[in-house]
């Protein structure tokens, strides 16, 4: 008989130690912590339920601590679609979009292109835009973070540009069709990271996107 076979028993035969309870304070066992030190096998259990409530208690604080980073966000993205709500030009719009990632998301860094026949303007948003990078946006489903891969991306933070060293990049679409970029940019290198969630980013996205949309189109 072995280990396996002895820990095999007492599982399939729990009374065993039920009419052994002598064995509870007879038998002793290593202290987890202190090897040298042996204690008996209710001590043991003690510790072992001790170490088990510990974990549940850092996994609990770990889930409120989540839930409130995403409660703080959540409000963040309640007040720019309010701002965006009450802004009533294509310039309000724009203001408002990088105020708010400004301020409120401490996005030091913020690049906006708008494009398509009908969005000819002359505001900076409406500068032309490679075909190249347009078929780059196009490819991305979900918004991208990480290192910037696209040279020309860069240049539309001008000057800051070289300090830029993460961006996150949220695809501007209306009903499928891509029409603009929505660029974030950060002097943190881990700031936008590859893997990072980007629920709230493709939410900002969208909101961006239909702001922006009814603004022009009206």
């Amino acid at each position: 008989m072995n280990a396996e076979d002895v820990a095999l028993y007492l599982q399939q035969n729990p009374e065993f130690l039920a009419d052994h309870e002598e064995l509870f304070t007879r038998l002793t066992v290593p202290h987890p912590q202190h090897g040298g030190q042996a204690i008996s096998l209710v001590e043991r259990q003690q510790h072992a339920l001790r170490d088990k409530i510990r974990q549940l208690e850092h996994k609990l604080s770990q889930l409120i601590a989540f839930g409130e980073e995403n409660d703080e966000i959540s409000e963040k993205v309640h007040r720019l679609a309010l701002a965006l709500l009450e802004a009533g030009s294509f310039e309000a719009v724009r203001q408002a979009l990088i105020l708010s990632l400004q301020e409120d998301f401490a996005v030091p860094h913020v690049g906006l292109r708008l494009w398509g026949g009908a969005m000819a303007r002359a505001e900076t948003e409406f500068m032309a835009v490679s075909e190249e990078a347009r078929e780059y946006f196009e490819s991305l489903r979900h918004p991208y973070c990480g290192t910037p891969e696209q040279v020309e991306v860069l240049a539309w933070f001008g000057e800051a540009a070289i300090h830029v060293h993460s961006v996150a990049l949220m695809p501007l679409r209306r009903h499928g069709q891509l029409f603009g970029l929505l660029a974030l940019g950060s002097p943190e290198p881990e700031r936008f990271y590859p893997g990072m969630g980007t629920l709230y980013l493709g939410r900002i996205g969208e909101l961006a996107a239909a702001a922006l949309l009814c603004e022009i189109a009206g």
